[in-house]
């Protein structure tokens, strides 16, 4: 028996809450599911679903940036790259594993990491 049901939010810290929720929001497009910045917590997506978060970091030391890489599904991963730039962003070229996935770094303004990914696997695999 499992402990856990399922995976409910990823979340990375940032210390500009304006300009983190701008990126998110606004130039991502991705779709506010609430927002509570008197505690420095911002989530994005959509009721029932895996969401992203952000998190207001308080400590004057920078936080450590790396570790957990949220991915986020994209049905071309080239397709979405190219908009990506378009917009603004900071991304790193596709990487293909045939028969697996096509992925590329994405960073954010603060330097958080995370992916698109396109996924190679078969539906009836």
């Amino acid at each position: 028996m499992s402990l856990f049901k399922g995976l409910n939010t990823v979340s990375v810290p940032v210390m500009d809450w304006a300009k983190a929720k701008a990126f998110y929001h606004d130039t991502l497009g991705l779709p506010i599911l609430f927002d509570i910045e008197e505690v420095g917590w911002c989530e994005f997506g959509e009721v029932g679903q895996t969401t992203f978060a952000i998190s207001l970091w308080r400590d004057a030391t920078p936080p450590v940036r790396g570790g957990t890489i949220p991915v986020f599904n994209v049905d071309d991963c080239a397709q979405a790259a190219a908009e990506l730039r378009k917009r603004g962003v900071k991304v790193d070229d596709p990487v293909t594993y045939p028969g697996m996935v096509i992925y590329a770094d994405v960073h954010d303004p603060e330097g958080n990491l995370f992916q698109i990914a396109q996924s190679l696997i078969p539906a009836n695999a």
